[in-house]
């Protein structure tokens, strides 16, 4: 029962961050900034690819049972196209919190269409997401990369790697 009320309090929380569109989109530009800047190679890499998504803030709490929230803008050409929020629960050994920023980059036209057509899509299950990891210096370019959907999670330590965004659900959202 008091796991349940915990769980709770952190969705109310997560609830109340709720941003504007013009909030999404500054925290957003600057995540992108630091993308750019930390992965050699990124702004090229993204040129490449059909569309990404890029959850500026999530944030996840948790005490035993724990969950994590965000808000995000999916770009098609450096456009905003859509507003997205993610969010995810987890059960086992946690206690803390943190908050992180995700990209999520659509490769192909096809990746795009299949995650716009579901209504909530969920990492693991309606795709895979390929967390990308190489080497420090190391042009993303280089990479071959054959996933159709690859992310990137950033802490505020940088580049965070043996992560999977697998049970993250994504929602499009009216901003």
């Amino acid at each position: 029962m008091r796991k349940t009320i915990s769980l709770l309090g952190l969705l109310v929380v997560f609830g109340a961050t709720a941003k504007s569109k013009q909030e999404i989109n500054i925290l957003a530009d600057a995540t992108m900034q630091r993308f750019t800047e930390e992965v050699v190679g990124g702004q090229q890499f993204l040129n490449g690819a059909a569309a990404y998504l890029v959850f500026p803030q999530v944030l996840k709490a948790g005490l035993g049972i724990g969950g994590e929230y965000g808000e995000g803008v999916l770009r098609v050409g450096g456009q905003n196209l859509a507003y997205y929020s993610t969010a995810a629960a987890s059960i086992g050994f946690q206690a803390g919190a943190q908050s992180k920023s995700v990209v999520v980059v659509f490769m192909s036209q096809e990746a795009l269409d299949n995650f716009r057509n579901k209504k909530g899509w969920k990492a693991g299950v309606d795709g895979s997401v390929a967390v990308i990891k190489w080497g420090v210096g190391e042009d993303i370019n280089t990479l071959d990369i054959k996933d159709p959907v690859v992310g990137f999670v950033f802490s505020n330590k940088g580049l965070m790697f043996n992560l999977t965004l697998e049970g993250s659900k994504f929602t499009e959202i009216k901003r």
